[in-house]
């Protein structure tokens, strides 16, 4: 019996030209359950809210008064609120649907062998960049939003001296760096936890990797409370340091 641990989602099968992998379909199921399951939720409501309401609208409104402190301007929090906790909740549950019990023995035969149905989807660092490039872009549409677009482009391009041009240049490289650090943090940390559970359950199937596990369940929590905090703190960033620069400017 060996271990085959693989950075990269294993194809399932093909649709044409396309590729479809174990985390792209974990995608499909989890996105088809948390759709369904929102649309139910909404019908739900009532004026008079039962018990899951109260606590769903309690966790909302915790979140969003969090998300207001944060941002410090009701503005911003308003409109950047549902973003950042649709951002949350998602890696939050598709983190957490990795600990259902089973997954690892579900498996389907393709031509290049024996594959996991199942794989995190948090765990594919396609999807995690792609998240991180939608959270980066929301960022600089906030930035030439408040400012206008050619002062936008003049915070990277000032061509007024050569350190103000060396700065610009700095700036640039500090936007692009976003996205490979939040993409690398989220996914390092989902990829490494998810490797080292394996390991200790192969090695020692019984007992020990339960606190693995548990190590691994609050990586889940606090990646996805990381991933969405460092998106709100990006996005205010843009709207407050860029609203005082339109100030200097007048």
């Amino acid at each position: 019996m060996r271990l085959d641990i693989s950075l990269a989602p294993e194809t399932l099968f093909h649709i044409g030209s396309l590729a479809i992998s174990n985390s792209f379909f974990w995608l499909i199921v989890v996105s088809v359950f948390l759709l369904v399951g929102t649309f139910f939720l909404n019908r739900s409501l009532k004026m008079r809210p039962g018990k899951i309401q109260n606590i769903v609208e309690m966790l909302l409104a915790g979140a969003y008064d969090f998300v207001e402190t944060t941002v410090g301007d009701k503005k911003v929090a308003r409109r950047s609120f549902p973003l950042v906790f649709t951002l949350f909740f998602f890696v939050l549950f598709s983190n957490l649907m990795t600990f259902i019990p089973g997954q690892a023995a579900v498996t389907i035969q393709t031509a290049d062998g024996v594959v996991p149905l199942f794989r995190a989807i948090i765990a594919d660092y396609g999807l995690v960049f792609m998240m991180t490039m939608l959270s980066v872009l929301i960022t600089q549409i906030v930035a030439i939003y408040v400012t206008g677009p050619f002062k936008y482009i003049g915070r990277f391009l000032n061509f007024s001296s050569p350190l103000n041009f060396f700065l610009g240049l700095m700036d640039l490289i500090g936007e692009v760096a976003k996205i490979m650090s939040l993409s690398f943090r989220l996914f390092g940390n989902i990829f490494a936890g998810e490797v080292l559970g394996a390991v200790m359950l192969f090695l020692f199937p019984f007992f020990l990797p339960l606190p693995f596990a548990f190590l691994g369940l609050l990586t889940a929590v606090v990646q996805a409370f990381v991933f969405a905090v460092l998106t709100l703190v990006f996005i205010s960033m843009a709207a407050t340091v860029t609203e005082a620069e339109v100030e200097s400017a007048k």
